[in-house]
């Protein structure tokens, strides 16, 4: 959507961008656990994916601080995600 959108490619590029975000809604509705926690979860991956996307194709590399910001995220998710709980 961005490339689109804001660099002016062509209109097939808006509208891969937007099947892939409409999928990336629905995906997270057919998981077992609870939604908040998987939606969770994709937010960690987000915060991961879109270093990586911005270091190999914007050419951007992750500073310390991006790295400390994402390391610390990939741990709140593992709590949310794995800690154990108990059913009252």
């Amino acid at each position: 959507m961005w490339l689109w959108f804001r660099e002016g490619r062509p209109l097939g590029y808006g509208i891969a961008g937007a099947a892939l975000l409409i999928v990336y809604g629905i995906i997270p509705t057919y998981q077992t656990a609870h939604f908040g926690r998987v939606y969770a979860a994709y937010g960690g991956m987000f915060i991961i994916l879109s270093l990586l996307w911005g270091w190999t194709v914007d050419s951007s590399r992750p500073d310390r601080f991006d790295i400390i910001g994402a390391t610390i995220c990939l741990v709140g998710m593992a709590v949310i995600m794995y800690t154990p709980r108990v059913t009252v």
